[in-house]
């Protein structure tokens, strides 16, 4: 394992806290905070049995913190109080990489303590239609409304175009909007002087894309934009930290995937045969799942591809 990876990690698991050298595979009932450089902080989520959102990291400055993506209510809570833990300045400014509810929610938790919620632009109609939209189905959800059930959306109140700069001489953290990736308002968190991505959901280390909201043909674009950068390390939405060579398998995933789909449309294959037919074998040793059971990527594929023909 490289020096990078053996780091002090914090283990939150059924047995209690503790601190051990360990190594970084996925362990999906864990969660796992783990300082990648001095005062840069990443947190992986729990994945199972119980999903509890999206990874998340923050960054301590000189005078403040920022926090890459507010994820669920809940969890908004824990890492306010994990931050504490670390430090006492205070937390002024929160990234949503992106509108989704599992890295934006949580939005009014920072904003109750002072904290600028920040995002592109280009969210801002996502966070004011779907976003919202999401907000209130969770609210009316009965397993969560003792999270939702007394909060109110709360929406980024500073927009970037193209790139926003921290920097304090010492961190120094860009915001930089690549295209559209995942969804339309995509953004990622750049630290050049460490070489680490944060990457929200434009890229994940697992089997973990939703493409929904995506356009994949502009999604493999921008991750070769983030390939231009001198990443070292890639701190994804959700999955475990990874060096460089990640934002190449999440690219390629999606390069393979529309060739396959695109091959067996040409063959005059309906929907539902290329759900049965499609074979990505680099997909199984890189996420751990054979590529035919992601149905919805293929879905949406099939409907881009399509519609281009």
């Amino acid at each position: 394992m490289s020096s990078i990876l053996k780091v002090r990690t914090l283990l939150f698991c059924a047995i209690g806290l503790f601190t051990a050298d360990a190594n970084l595979w996925a362990v999906p009932n864990e969660v796992k905070i783990t300082e990648i450089a001095p005062g840069v902080y990443f947190r992986k989520a729990q994945t199972a049995p119980v999903f509890t959102g999206c990874n998340q990291g923050w960054v301590i400055f000189k005078d403040y913190v920022l926090v890459i993506d507010a994820n669920f209510p809940g969890q908004a809570e824990e890492v306010i109080k994990l931050i504490r833990a670390y430090t006492d300045k205070p937390i002024r400014f929160v990234f949503d990489t992106h509108y989704h509810g599992d890295h934006a929610d949580g939005n009014q938790k920072y904003q109750e303590i002072g904290a600028t919620v920040i995002a592109h632009e280009r969210s801002q109609p996502l966070f004011a239609t779907k976003g919202i939209e999401g907000f209130n189905r969770s609210k009316d959800n009965a397993q969560k409304k003792a999270e939702y059930g007394h909060l109110k959306y709360a929406t980024p109140s500073q927009y970037f175009s193209h790139k926003l700069v921290f920097d304090d001489g010492d961190q120094r953290v860009e915001l930089l909007f690549n295209g559209h990736a995942h969804t339309a308002g995509d953004a990622v968190a750049w630290l050049p002087k460490r070489g680490i991505l944060f990457t929200g959901d434009a890229c994940v280390n697992g089997a973990f894309n939703y493409t929904g909201d995506s356009n994949t043909a502009s999604w493999i674009a921008t991750l070769g934009a983030m390939e231009e950068l001198n990443v070292k390390q890639v701190a994804p939405g959700h999955g475990e930290l990874a060096g460089k060579e990640l934002l190449a398998n999440q690219k390629r995933y999606f390069v393979e995937l529309r060739s396959e789909v695109r091959k067996l449309i040409d063959a005059g294959k309906s929907l539902e045969q290329i759900k049965a037919q499609i074979n990505i074998p680099f997909y199984l040793e890189w996420a751990g799942v054979e590529a035919k059971t992601r149905t919805e990527n293929i879905e949406h594929v099939y409907g881009e591809l399509s519609a281009s023909k």
